[in-house]
């Protein structure tokens, strides 16, 4: 296959340009903006403009307020992307981050800004997500920060790609312990690159994972590797660490047991649960809050997993019900209600297309908790709530921007908003976790 052309306009490949950072992304990335010149201009542009004009470039690991140099390598339609090359006038806020390999991994985004101004834009990001998607101004509450700002994430997932076939790129694979290439550089075991959707980095540790699994995370590396040369490996995989209090487990299979304020649930460590135990009291507790003041007594929690917000919230309501549409899931939050001495929560396999039906709560006393994947909620799903009309909806999602644009619909129904809170389970990063608050019309 032909290697596709580079698209020269508004810039050679590689060009260096000075802009100034306006503002970040929701991706976490540095967005400024050049003035181009007139067409028969014989110099490339370097000058700042206006936040409000001028041609967008893009720029990782950049912060608001700086100056930069930086090297374009990709054009769009209506933007370039840009590698940082040299920070000219920093921002205040820039600090040391505490990685080796920041800037490199695709993990984490905002390692060099103080925390306090990681969620003052975190907060400006749901402000204007609900202002652009949602076409609504509403005022937001400030991040609710996590207790720890690193070692908190308690499940990672590394990669490590076939060893028959590494290739060009995986011979060029830096460690953090030296910025050369080290005698296991050909068989990088970690996360994708910065700006790269193959390339893996070699990551022998990873600072915002659990001081647990950092300290397992040696011992699996070196048996990969073992199984590796002894020709163990026909392909990649994804491997697993999940902490539990202490206890990390690498076996997709094995049950885990988590303790979130006074309720203990247990589940498979390859099911989804939040990677951050350390706020999961204070997100739960608001969640329960949230759908408490409703004022209803029944709640619904539409994609309840093995439990997490229906269990926590099960003692405000007179009953509760969860749905899911994973019958192992479903099984394990029976098992957890058993466990915890909840006698007034049920759980049931949903089907996709009559998700609400043989619910007998009035939807006029009953409240829904949704957290639907990063993708949001399909219009099926909208389409049933909306017809089952309970009186208040609480919305978790990890991406705001699905859940702005899914906000539109509630609008449309009449639904009015009365909170919004986001919560920061992921420091370092760009993500978040917002909850939305609709009372029925």
């Amino acid at each position: 296959m032909a290697k596709k052309r580079f698209n020269d306009h508004p810039f050679p490949y590689h060009a260096e340009i000075e802009l100034e950072i306006h503002t970040l992304t929701n991706r976490g990335v540095g967005l400024g903006r050049v003035v181009l010149p007139a067409e028969d201009a014989p110099t490339l542009p370097d000058a700042a403009a206006p936040a409000s004009s001028g041609w967008v470039v893009m720029v990782p690991f950049t912060l608001p307020g700086e100056r930069v140099r930086a090297r374009v390598f990709r054009n769009h339609k209506n933007y370039s992307e840009a590698d940082l090359l040299e920070v000219l006038t920093q921002s205040p806020h820039r600090i040391t981050p505490r990685c080796p390999l920041f800037g490199r991994c695709g993990g984490c985004q905002y390692q060099n800004f103080e925390y306090s101004e990681q969620l003052a834009w975190k907060r400006r990001q749901v402000e204007e997500l609900l202002r652009h998607m949602a076409g609504i101004e509403f005022p937001v509450s400030p991040v609710i920060a996590s207790p720890q700002q690193y070692g908190y994430r308690s499940k990672i997932t590394p990669h490590f790609n076939n060893p028959l076939t590494r290739g060009a790129h995986a011979s060029r694979v830096l460690t953090a312990s030296s910025p050369t290439l080290s005698q296991d550089s050909g068989f990088p075991i970690g996360f994708l690159r910065q700006g790269t959707r193959h390339e893996l980095l070699d990551v022998p540790r990873c600072d915002i994972a659990t001081d647990a699994i950092n300290t397992r995370l040696p011992e699996l590396r070196a048996d990969i590797r073992a199984r590796a040369a002894a020709g163990e490996f026909k392909r990649g995989a994804t491997l697993l660490l999940r902490d539990a209090g202490g206890e990390v487990t690498t076996d997709y299979d094995r049950i885990i047991n988590e303790r979130v304020s006074d309720i203990t649930l247990h589940f498979l460590a390859r099911d989804f649960f939040q990677n951050n135990p350390f706020i999961l009291p204070a997100f739960t507790g608001y969640v329960r809050e949230q759908a408490a003041a409703s004022g209803a007594r029944h709640l619904v929690d539409a994609y309840c997993g093995s439990g997490l917000f229906a269990l926590t919230a099960a003692r405000a309501f007179e009953r509760v019900t969860g749905i899911e549409i994973s019958e192992s899931s479903v099984q394990f939050a029976r098992e957890n209600a058993a466990a915890n001495n909840i006698a007034n929560a049920t759980f049931r396999a949903g089907d996709a297309s009559a998700i609400f039906a043989g619910l007998d709560f009035p939807p006029s006393d009953t409240v829904v908790i949704i957290d639907p994947p990063r993708k949001g909620c399909d219009e099926n799903f909208l389409s049933q709530l909306f017809t089952y009309a309970p009186r208040a909806v609480v919305y978790v999602s990890c991406d705001p921007a699905t859940q702005m644009r899914d906000l539109t619909h509630f609008t449309a129904r009449g639904y009015k908003l009365t909170a919004v809170q986001p919560f920061d389970l992921f420091p370092q990063t760009r993500h978040l976790e917002c909850v939305i608050t609709l009372q029925a019309p």
